[in-house]
């Protein structure tokens, strides 16, 4: 199944696209490359681009861009970081799996992260244009959801302990999201340019 194809589905129909996910044997490479990798550089090459070309105009702070070559750099980090942080998220998942009642089965983790996360991979085109960054919020919150429907699934776990099992998810991934904007963050901050201030002219 195309990348296209998959991704589509997941969004418009997950409760029929999780148990076809189920059934196919995919392997780690495979599903690195084939879909995570194209889609979670979405975010940070839009990120790159709308940084570098619009960039954010800050209340009271002017407005600031980045380098182009900065903007690469800041770019490369958080899709390393990105990429990092799905193997990690399954980890977590198919660690917690016997606590409800679930099979472990790490390459099973790993899709229900990868394409739990498509959501919130799409709406980082919205990066584009820094001020609706804010909008991947959305997407984030559709990602919750899209957890919430495949952990059950893929990892066996009974459906009375879906809830419960996702918002253990969650939390973890809430701090390994505040780790890896942190990290971000700092390498973004070492190479921040000074904001370009209004002008003011005195008489």
């Amino acid at each position: 199944m195309s990348l296209i194809e998959r991704a589509k589905n997941i969004l418009l129909q997950p409760k029929k696209e999780w148990p076809v996910i189920d059934g196919e044997t995919t392997d780690t490479a495979s599903l690195y490359t084939g879909y995570i990798m194209p889609l979670a550089a979405i975010g940070p090459v839009a990120g790159a681009i709308g940084m570098s070309v619009f960039g954010m105009s800050l209340p009271f702070m002017g407005t600031f861009r980045l380098s182009p070559g900065t903007a690469i750099i800041h770019a490369v980090v958080s899709y390393g970081l990105a990429l990092a942080m799905v193997y990690v998220l399954a980890l977590i998942i198919n660690a917690l799996a016997p606590t409800f009642a679930g099979k472990q089965n790490l390459n099973q983790a790993l899709k229900v992260t990868a394409y739990a996360m498509t959501a919130a991979w799409v709406v980082g085109i919205f990066s584009l244009i820094p001020m609706l960054g804010i909008l991947g919020l959305l997407g984030g919150l559709y990602s919750l959801y899209l957890l919430y429907l495949g952990l059950p699934v893929l990892m066996k776990a009974p459906q009375e302990k879906a809830l419960a099992y996702t918002a253990v998810v969650i939390v973890c991934g809430i701090v390994l999201s505040v780790i890896v904007s942190w990290a971000s963050g700092m390498m973004l901050a070492g190479s921040m340019p000074h904001p370009v201030m209004p002008q003011i002219n005195i008489r």
